[in-house]
């Protein structure tokens, strides 16, 4: 892979439809829990490792196919969040490093998977900008059942919506992570503002 590489209608419409219904309704599903980068976002996070996989599916179920679809078989760390943007969000530009909060060595992920489950109707703004340090590498406009694959260590962000509507991403970043990086990863543990992560590995 190039810096990115995409895969059209990757599902079908009623597991795209039942995938928003789901993530709307999920009690985690409130305003952003990530950094001052995601600027009127709504999402929550989930941290897994590969040993992790069937509590996540036990636990929301809905996410079982996209990750059947999505998962690097040379990964085996994780961290998965629902992305919604409406008129006036924005995503400034960063590389993903989420698991640094557990494990202070962790270098960016391998790849970060990106699934656009809803997109507004005529939909201005909110393409996904990739940079390969200060020069652009792609820009990706939104589409429906789009699954984008880009890799971990490019800088990134979304321009600003200006259309009503729902544009619903799912995002994982994925890890190549050693023994000892692993130790400090959550087996499973969910990230949102209505619950208090704990930092340390869950057994």
């Amino acid at each position: 892979m190039k810096y990115y590489r995409q895969q059209s209608n990757a599902f079908p419409a009623s597991y795209l439809n039942d995938l928003f219904g789901e993530i709307k309704a999920c009690p985690y599903f409130v305003t952003n829990n990530l950094n001052r980068d995601f600027v009127a976002t709504k999402g929550f996070s989930v941290v897994f490792q590969q040993s992790g996989l069937m509590e996540v599916e036990e636990k929301f179920p809905f996410f079982k196919r996209y990750l059947d679809v999505a998962l690097q078989s040379n990964c085996n760390a994780f961290y998965l969040n629902p992305l919604l943007l409406q008129s006036g969000s924005r995503v400034d530009p960063h590389i993903d490093r989420s698991l640094r909060s557990y494990c202070k060595t962790i270098e960016p992920p391998l790849f970060v998977s990106v699934l656009y489950v809803r997109i507004p109707e005529n939909m201005e703004g909110g393409e996904l900008i990739l940079r390969c340090q200060k020069r652009q590498v792609g820009q990706i406009k939104p589409e429906i059942n789009n699954l984008v694959y880009f890799q971990g260590d490019l800088t990134h962000s979304v321009n600003a919506v200006k259309t009503t509507g729902n544009r619903l991403s799912l995002v994982c970043e994925q890890y190549s992570l050693s023994d000892s990086e692993l130790e400090e990863i959550p087996n499973f543990l969910v990230e949102s503002r209505i619950v208090q992560p704990a930092k340390k590995k869950m057994r």
